[in-house]
């Protein structure tokens, strides 16, 4: 097979989107050939059978110009694939949908995100198949979807991988959040829980560390919100920002963490608490999503810092090894392998 894919990003060091470049490897491993067609094109190591045509976002083209540029690079790789399939953004099919029906190629999206939106409503009605993670993970009804699980790299996020951490040796408890810095990812809660902690004049030497951009203009105004506080509270000592880890470093954050703590209430199984999972690391998360996946003492149902505060002071006396039937259920349920070749196998019918 021949797979022609749309994407956001091929950046292997982009915080965000970094995982994708396993993705394209992994797919590459699995078809003739694979052409990359994104918006934004940084670094990237890549097999022989794959190429990458960027839209020229990196240079600073504008919105009119990369649509012009995807007309273009479809009209030069659209006959040479046997099948489109688009990564997270329903936008793309639409607007390539007259060329996908003109050189009749059959297209398929991968979606996680509770937004039913103007494009993927349009786009739903205009592709062979959805792929999602879970049936949180898409919201709209539809015979076209296909859950396969997420997409972890089992191998580099592992409960094995311990070279960078000095979990061991290390009497510090160390708490890691992950993931965009914005007021929907609840990080004051977060802050509070830990300010409440210090108040209570815990014993235990303990540092939360949280790893993630600010994308919008008001997560900026929101991140030095949190800064403000933290000096307010004079909790620099307890609380580090690390920005944005690159996806190349991020899996050694987490194997170097006691505890995660995901407060985001997107409803779909998060990427991020899968990654600590398969690290073997223990967990704290508010998202229903996982409600039925971890057992209750890692569940979080009323969000407020005194109930979170109270959830972290257990973890805090509790055992630090690494969990390994987390490790399992990722590995059984989200390996990165797997998804592609099931995707293949679907986009080869």
């Amino acid at each position: 097979m021949r797979l022609l894919i749309i994407a956001q990003r091929a950046d292997k060091n982009d915080a965000n989107l970094g995982f994708f470049h396993k993705w394209i490897e992994e797919f590459a491993e699995n078809a003739e050939n694979v052409f990359v067609i994104a918006q934004f094109a940084g670094e990237y190591d890549f097999q022989d059978n794959v190429k990458i045509f960027s839209l020229g976002k990196e240079r600073g083209f504008s919105k009119f110009r990369q649509i012009v540029n995807f007309y273009k690079l479809l009209f030069r790789n659209l006959k040479a694939a046997d099948a489109v399939f688009v990564h997270m953004i329903p936008m793309w099919v639409v607007l390539g949908c007259p060329l996908f029906f003109i050189f009749r190629k059959k297209t398929y999206l991968w979606y996680v995100h509770k937004q039913v939106d103007f494009w993927f409503r349009i786009s739903e009605k205009l592709i062979n198949k959805i792929f999602t993670a879970s049936p949180e993970s898409c919201r709209i009804k539809s015979e076209k979807i296909i859950i396969t699980g997420h997409g972890i790299d089992v191998k580099k996020f592992s409960i094995f991988n311990f070279q960078f951490s000095n979990k061991n040796q290390n009497p510090k408890f160390i708490i890691f959040s992950a993931g965009r810095i914005s007021k929907i990812k609840n990080q004051k809660i977060l802050i509070e829980a830990i300010d409440i902690l210090i108040n209570q004049k815990n014993i235990f030497d303990f540092e939360l560390q949280i790893a993630g951009l600010p994308i919008m203009k008001n997560d900026f105004e929101y991140l030095e919100y949190l800064k403000n506080f933290i000096k307010e509270k004079k909790l620099e000592n307890y609380v580090k920002f690390l920005g944005g880890a690159p996806y190349d470093e991020i899996d050694k954050y987490y194997q170097n963490a006691d505890l995660f703590i995901n407060l985001s209430g997107t409803g779909s199984v998060d990427k991020a608490v899968l990654e600590a999972m398969s690290c073997g690391v223990n967990i704290i998360t508010s998202n229903e999503a996982f409600f039925k996946i971890l057992p209750k003492e890692n569940i979080l149902k009323e969000l407020n810092p005194p109930a979170l505060a109270e959830k972290i002071n257990l973890f805090l006396k509790g055992d630090r090894a690494p969990k390994r039937e987390f490790r399992d259920y990722v590995f059984k349920n989200h390996n990165l392998k797997e998804n592609i070749i099931k995707m293949t196998e679907y986009m080869k019918q």
